[in-house]
């Protein structure tokens, strides 16, 4: 398929798509006349960037995560270098510090939605106020 296939089939930007192709992330089989062809696995591959990207990672740490994810689909025991292990550890504090802020943020707005008169009315059918 080609790119805007692509782009329809994930609702990712053609140019969006062509900055995933520079960072790395996604590198795409090219025809005789230097067009960019995509496969199932290529709409697979920018899904799982999008979620990434979407839950707060840097392009450049999606990079670093799913090379290891394809290295570990190659071998039995994954493997980082130092470096990797200690940049996906502050990864990790970052996103946990996200999610207290966000828990916090989200406790707030279910704080005052509960108060007002509307609540019901507009939280029905949405997740439940007291779900943290």
């Amino acid at each position: 398929m080609k790119i805007g296939e692509l782009a329809r089939r994930t609702g990712v930007s053609t140019r969006l798509l062509r900055y995933y192709e520079e960072q790395g992330l996604i590198t795409p089989a090219r025809t005789t006349n230097t067009y960019r062809t995509y496969d199932e696995q290529d709409v697979a591959r920018v899904e799982q960037v999008v979620g990434l990207v979407r839950a707060g990672v840097p392009t450049r740490l999606a990079k670093v995560l799913l090379d290891l994810e394809d290295t570990r689909a190659e071998e039995l025991a994954p493997s980082c270098t130092r470096q990797v292990a200690e940049m996906l550890a502050d990864e990790l504090t970052g996103l946990d510090e996200r999610i207290a802020c966000l828990t916090r943020s989200r406790r707030t707005l279910c704080d005052y939605l509960q108060r007002t008169e509307h609540a019901t009315a507009v939280l029905e059918g949405a997740t439940a106020l007291s779900a943290d």
